[in-house]
């Protein structure tokens, strides 16, 4: 099968939601219907509306003669939504399909058509609310923290931080020249200072705490360790109102004095697993300094337990940024303090840090960031500590840390949930496609299995074989003592699939085509009322 068709049909899995929209228009489909759904869905950054699908699951490819001149229908929808729509043919062994591709609407732009700002509500297409408005225009917002603070000066920033900020960007770039610049030019090349004054960015970064507690006191980093879930009272509590390059380490070094280490025995050696891994913390720590709402009063508080660390921050998650989307799109809320922390290394690339962290945790078998108290005020990212399955850390020590490297988020992703037996669906299934060529995984029917080198290294043989399933010949003779069991009635299909329900639909078919070809069993009657009976 094509890739073209196995993305189809990875879409066709996935339940419909504002970014997705299956059509069937067999014959024809109203173009200014399509116009408003082409608005909504690019209202609600941007997705697909495929033609020629069934819409309800399990979806079946039904074809589509509608839009016949598609370069016509592509500029009919540029002229009226101004924005550039790709569509494409997918020629479907069951007919034609098309899929038009909508681009995310402009930022602080709202796209309207015939006098609404359309978007999805269920299967319906509705007007936008007040308030989802205000959402979007207020996204035009300039940076808050690239705006010069009335009232800052220079004797407000730290030298120290200055010049750890000046080691750090000349030890990333490399240009030697910055050593020999004066505090004002390499603030001024870094723009956290301009001609009209110092910037919000560059108190938070780089402030003096007599200067962070006059001019800006919400920039506060509140520290919190307990002992016991039902403790009221904390055993330590440490507050930083500073520059964050002032106490970013005195930070860590708190977390870590009670960073418990967790042993796991294999034969001789003897492995040790941080409770709460340095690289994850210190991303959630950043990201709660550079994506906080500093137009808000509250503090960040990093509150650590045993096997339990959480890190809060004021103001919901970016506009357009989702638990569904967190790890393929970033909206950086304070840009002016995100560059200046790329500039000096804390962070190494933009749209990086939640990858990092997912992927660390997942290589150290840990449970996925729990985002569960996150709402629209607050950012709550929570750690649990536990690793959960020590023969999983081990097994991708042995696929070796070169090839790991090659691994992409969503290939971690893929072997977590595989892990954990959990359902795999949308992209995922993709990627798990590429790892079970990579021999890292296996596929039973519709499920995927961690590979046989796995439950060799751990010792599992026996589990290997179970999760495996029944092989070829076991399956059809299966098959054949239902069908000579029920020889009276027959056998419709949907019975033959109960008995091998680990199988996929089509694997079912197979193996009842093969006993058909080999004279065994028979068939009377067509389509869904077909039965099958043992041959004579």
């Amino acid at each position: 099968m094509s890739a073209i068709l196995e993305q189809l049909e990875t879409w066709m899995r996935t339940r419909e939601n504002e970014r997705l929209e299956f059509k069937e228009a067999k014959n024809n489909f109203d173009f200014e219907k399509l116009v408003k759904y082409c608005c909504a869905i690019a209202n609600e950054r941007g997705g697909k509306i495929i033609l020629g699908v069934s819409d309800r699951m399990p979806r079946r490819v039904v074809g589509t003669s509608a839009f016949e001149n598609l370069e016509r229908t592509k500029a009919g929808i540029t002229e009226r939504l101004h924005i550039r729509v790709d569509a494409d043919v997918i020629s479907h062994p069951s007919g034609r399909v098309i899929v038009f591709s909508l681009p995310s609407r402009p930022i602080g732009m709202p796209l309207q058509y015939e006098g609404a700002y359309w978007m999805r509500s269920g299967q319906d297409l509705v007007a936008m609310t007040p308030d989802q408005l205000k959402r979007i225009f207020d996204e035009a917002v300039p940076d808050f923290s690239a705006e010069v603070l009335p009232g800052a000066s220079l004797q407000d920033l730290e030298p120290s931080a200055i010049q750890e900020f000046r080691r750090r960007w000349q030890r990333k770039s490399g240009n030697d020249a910055l050593l020999g610049l004066s505090d004002e030019q390499l603030l001024r090349d870094a723009e956290l200072i301009t001609p009209e004054g110092v910037t919000r960015a560059a108190l938070v970064i780089l402030g003096t705490w007599q200067g962070v507690r006059r001019l800006l006191p919400q920039a506060e980093v509140i520290f919190e360790y307990r002992s016991d879930e039902g403790n009221i009272p904390s055993q330590e509590r440490l507050e930083w109102t500073q520059g964050f390059l002032s106490f970013h380490d005195q930070l860590w070094e708190a977390v870590n004095k009670r960073n418990n280490r967790q042993s796991y025995q294999d034969g001789l050696f003897r492995y040790e697993i941080p409770t709460f891994n340095e690289q994850a913390v210190r991303e959630a720590m950043l990201n709660a300094v550079s994506h906080r709402d500093y137009r808000r009063s509250g503090s960040v508080f990093v509150r650590q337990y045993p096997y339990r660390l959480t890190v809060v921050s004021p103001g919901g998650f970016p506009t357009g940024i989702t638990l569904e989307n967190i790890l393929t799109r970033q909206e950086p809320v304070n840009r002016r303090i995100a560059q200046a922390l790329q500039r000096c290394g804390l962070i190494e690339r933009a749209g990086q840090g939640m990858d990092l962290i997912f992927t660390t945790l997942i290589r150290e078998s840990k449970p996925q960031p729990d985002f569960t108290d996150t709402d629209d005020y607050q950012v709550s990212i929570t750690f649990h500590g536990e690793v959960q399955n020590p023969s999983f850390v081990r097994f991708l020590e042995k696929v070796g840390q070169e090839r790991l490297r090659s691994f992409s988020t969503q290939d971690f992703l893929v072997l977590d949930a595989i892990s954990r037996e959990r359902k795999l669906t949308g992209e995922l299934l993709g990627r798990a496609a590429l790892l079970r060529e990579e021999g890292i995984v296996e596929k039973i029917g519709r499920r995927y299995i961690l590979s046989r080198d796995y439950y060799d290294f751990v010792g599992q043989r026996g589990v290997y074989t179970r999760k495996r399933g029944l092989d070829s010949e076991t399956n059809r003779q299966l098959l054949l003592k239902h069908i000579a069991d029920n020889a009276g009635n027959g056998s419709p299909l949907r019975e033959l699939q109960q008995v091998l329900p680990h199988l996929s639909g089509d694997s079912v078919q197979r193996l009842v085509r093969d006993l058909k070809q080999e004279g065994k069993i028979y068939k009377k009657g067509r389509t869904r009322g077909a039965r099958w009976y043992p041959s004579a």
